[in-house]
């Protein structure tokens, strides 16, 4: 299943990297270890932070994509569904419209 990861990566935390010189490295093995589709940095609320596209195969892989942010930068990791239009048409709108509506 599609689904867009947001990381958001406290700033305290990541300047330590940079100053540290260990914030690339990190930062390209958990890159290359969640193989994501897309990914694009952004900041959230004034921090770092990234957004991902990946497959989820199995709810079993939501650790290996979130732990190493957890416990290399203390980040926060959030998980939502991403549907393209296809997808969206397969939900059949129309029929839940005939069940749920008043």
């Amino acid at each position: 299943m599609r689904m867009l990861v947001h990381v958001k990566i406290p700033n305290d935390e990541f300047n330590d990297a940079v100053r540290d010189g260990t914030a690339g490295e990190k930062m390209h093995d958990i890159l290359e270890d969640a193989k994501p589709e897309a990914v694009y940095f952004t900041e959230y609320d004034g921090q770092r932070g990234a957004v991902m596209v990946v497959d989820v195969k199995d709810p079993s892989d939501v650790p290996k994509l979130a732990e190493p942010w957890f416990l290399l930068f203390d980040a926060e990791v959030e998980f939502h569904v991403a549907m393209t239009p296809q997808d969206l048409e397969k939900a059949n709108l129309n029929k839940l419209n005939e069940k749920w509506s008043d």
